[in-house]
């Protein structure tokens, strides 16, 4: 094949000795020319010194007699400052925290489920898994009413989950009777016990939201007969790795259940507070005629003696008692183990009911205690009267907790839509912070610092609100001295 060009023409044409002759046309080609011309040009070197091998740093040796004559003359002086730094106490309990400084307490989530929220239901319990990652929040209603079968829900949120939605829980369990108190399991993270208007004590895993129930105490003649308003994980005596669920309500009764078969809760150990079982050592009112139980509304267990509890009660006045207690309780109803009486100490009333109690981590001997006069008191374990008596609000207080990581510090929920931050290394009289929960003053009616994100506290309300609030750094770094502090406030006391 022969490939042609026609002259001055973009024709090209082939032949083929057996094929006709065929012709094609491409266009006209373009082309442009182009150039760049830099407008000046430069040369630079740089130049290194010539290394020089690594030793030992050269020592001025003509100024070593002088040195060894100044060291000798200032060891004495030298060691008596170091033991003197090593023996002091100044910086106890002071640790260095790189963390950024937070200056304010910020609110960063706020959480709620809508369909509770229609229902009119209040946030009653809000408790911290033991990952510090998930709070959880119970439903209920905490005023007058028989909510025995109204509807509600626990809901959970994953805080550390990308995208979380703060109207959309991560978990929600749907719950046949208002439920009143709420506790994650210390070492199982999606374990959490509740207790409910009807008396029953439940305990689900979140993780299966098909099927969350675990085990429930059903409606025996070992369940209690009130509503149940806290319960509380503790380890089996001889099995520390087990925990039991203990449960406290208004028909008198402490009780503590085990998981059985078939996902039932079995009555392992009981206690009941009769009003002739009290003990005497302080003046109370006298009951109503013919009422001998003592309601039972809030449990603070020692972080010193795991056998050692405080109760509050209707009474106002708390009680100081002790899972050991052999005594037989007198008591009217039936049960399938027997009742004790655990009560050892009664210690002076608040002017109402109290609704929640706290040990000190730090001080195995002082407490505090909130209730519906509006004070927050703090005693000591050692005597009847409290240090001392604050009053934080007009209206009921709902709860008291002690800070994990700040011995002088507490915070309380009010009745007039406050959640209060005390620091008693800067008043014994007034709250540090008061953060506004409610707009309306509607009851912030519980809250829980957070034990492993200790920057973080979580408040529930009457609007079916939870509230996460970020604590400034002066409520989460302890100072130097605040543990002594402490001891000295709980010395004076017992003095």
């Amino acid at each position: 094949m022969v490939l042609v060009k026609s002259k001055g023409s973009g024709n090209f044409s082939y032949t083929h000795p057996s094929l006709s002759k065929k012709s094609c046309q491409t266009a006209s080609i373009a082309t442009t020319e182009a150039s760049a011309q830099t407008r000046k040009c430069a040369d630079a070197e740089v130049q290194t010194e010539a290394p020089e091998p690594v030793g030992a740093p050269s020592m001025p040796w003509n100024d070593g007699p002088q040195l060894a004559a100044f060291l000798r003359r200032v060891e004495v002086m030298v060691t008596r400052e170091l033991n003197k730094n090593w023996q002091s106490h100044a910086f106890d309990g002071f640790e260095v925290n790189w963390a950024e400084q937070q200056q304010t307490v910020t609110c960063l989530h706020t959480l709620g489920y809508p369909p509770a929220q229609g229902q009119g239901l209040h946030v009653t319990s809000v408790s911290w898994n033991s990952t510090g990652s998930v709070v959880a929040c119970a439903y209920g209603r905490l005023d007058d009413g028989d909510w025995s079968m109204l509807k509600s829900f626990v809901c959970a949120w994953n805080l550390d989950r990308r995208g979380l939605n703060p109207q959309q829980p991560s978990a929600v369990v749907e719950v046949p009777s208002a439920v009143m108190c709420l506790a994650f399991h210390p070492t199982q993270p999606s374990h959490v016990a509740g207790g409910l208007y009807s008396g029953e004590v439940l305990v689900w895993d979140i993780s299966r939201p098909e099927d969350p129930l675990l085990w429930c105490t059903g409606l025996t003649d070992d369940t209690h007969t009130d509503p149940v308003y806290q319960v509380v994980w503790l380890p089996e005596p001889r099995h520390s790795h087990r925990f039991q669920v203990l449960s406290v309500a208004t028909d008198g009764k402490v009780l503590l259940w085990q998981g059985a078969g078939a996902g039932r809760l079995q009555l392992s150990a009981g206690f009941a507070l009769a009003v002739q079982q009290l003990p005497r050592n302080t003046k109370l009112k006298k009951p109503p005629r013919g009422e001998t139980e003592v309601g039972a509304t809030a449990v603070a267990f020692s972080s010193f003696d795991p056998s050692l509890f405080v109760l509050g009660t209707e009474g106002g006045f708390p009680l100081k008692c002790s899972l050991a207690a052999e005594e037989a309780a007198l008591a009217r109803t039936p049960s399938s183990v027997p009742l004790r009486a655990p009560a050892r100490f009664t210690f002076s009333p608040h002017g109402g009911p109290i609704y929640s109690v706290s040990c000190s981590p730090f001080h195995r001997n002082l407490f505090l205690s909130a209730g519906t006069d509006g004070h927050v008191h703090l005693y000591s374990m050692l005597q009847a009267q409290p240090l001392t008596s604050l009053q934080l609000s007009h209206k009921y207080l709902f709860a008291v907790r002690w800070s994990p990581v700040r011995p002088l510090v507490f915070a309380a929920a009010s009745g007039e839509g406050d959640v209060q931050l005390f620091d008693l290394q800067k008043s014994s009289q007034k709250p540090t912070v008061s953060i506004k929960q409610t707009q309306d003053e509607s009851p912030v009616y519980c809250l829980e610092f957070n034990r492993q994100q200790t920057k973080l506290l979580a408040a529930g309300d009457a609007k079916g609100a939870v509230k996460v609030w970020q604590l400034s750094t002066e409520f989460t770094e302890q100072g130097p001295r605040e543990t002594e502090d402490l001891d000295q406030l709980a010395a004076e006391v017992a003095a």
